[in-house]
């Protein structure tokens, strides 16, 4: 590491100035407390992203910040939650443990602490001789009860889903130009999730595809799900890139966009679909037969 420092002075010089609650006690302690508000449930989730799985690790180290925290503000959006504050574990391969890399990194999360409302915890860095991993632990606010789950979905409900789908994919298969961008920082529909609290019967965000995560609220809710392949939105510049090929947009991961379910006609994203009694999920072209979809999204395993 260039002029080597020990992990807390790395932590006093990059991280500290993140830490802006008073709950985070400056980061000089063992732990923090995490904000309360009243009438609200607190929210968490957690994901890690690592080198050669969920970025390039030669990445700009700010893109790879965001990346680590958008994703899951993504998924307290599918909850309807509002964003407050997150831990950062930190696993410094060898490529990455440079106190310029460092700076550039803390830069990137400042920059989203500033856009999306929230700040920095606590944590923990350390070496590893493995990948570069990044893992954060998200905690948002939902009024009391109020959480959207996966389990809600009915029978002769809609299907909807913000954004548009397979964006992030056509990125990492071009790795060149806007869909590239998209790959490196997804742009989760934050502020939008909360809106659909009374809204949505369940909510998940579009991570492993948009078919395998719809399965997980078809398999949860026990119901049938049907996607029209025609009315699933797509970029131009995906479309440029694969034609009119939906089943390869609907199985990419890492798109970070909002699949719910609604017993409103008029929600506020795509209508693709609707509920059915029955189980799993199927897409259909546009004279109504079945697409088959043998792989249908990212798995980790």
């Amino acid at each position: 590491m260039t002029s080597c420092s020990s992990e807390f002075d790395l932590i006093a010089k990059y991280f500290a100035p993140l830490a802006t609650s008073p709950n985070a006690f400056a980061l000089k302690d063992d732990a923090a407390l995490v904000p309360q508000r009243a009438g609200h449930d607190i929210v968490v989730t957690t994901d890690t992203v690592v080198a050669g799985i969920d970025f390039f690790e030669d990445d700009p180290p700010d893109t790879i910040a965001k990346k680590a925290l958008r994703v899951n503000l993504s998924d307290l959006a599918a909850k309807g939650a509002e964003p407050a504050a997150y831990l950062l574990s930190l696993s410094l391969s060898p490529a990455s443990a440079d106190e310029a890399w460092l700076g550039m990194f803390a830069r990137g999360l400042g920059d989203d602490q500033a856009h999306y409302g929230v700040t920095l915890l606590g944590g923990d860095m350390s070496g590893t001789p493995g990948p570069l991993s990044v893992a954060i632990t998200a905690f948002g606010h939902v009024p009391a009860g109020r959480m959207i789950r996966r389990d809600g979905a009915r029978a002769g409900d809609f299907v909807y889903v913000t954004g548009t789908i397979g964006d992030s994919g056509g990125g990492l298969a071009a790795r060149q130009g806007p869909l590239f961008e998209r790959y490196r920082v997804p742009d989760p529909p934050v502020a939008l999730g909360r809106k659909l609290i009374g809204i949505a019967s369940a909510a998940i965000d579009v991570s492993d595809g948009l078919i395998a995560d719809l399965g997980h609220i078809a398999q949860t809710s026990g119901a049938r799900i049907v996607v029209e392949a025609d009315r699933v939105p797509r970029s131009d510049a995906l479309r440029a890139l694969w034609g009119n090929d939906v089943l390869r947009a609907v199985t990419a991961g890492d798109d970070y966009q909002i699949a719910f379910t609604s017993s409103a006609p008029d929600a506020p994203a795509a209508c693709i679909g609707r509920v059915e009694k029955g189980a799993g999920v199927v897409l259909l072209d546009a004279r109504g037969q079945e697409i088959a979809v043998p792989v249908k999204g990212f798995t980790h395993f």
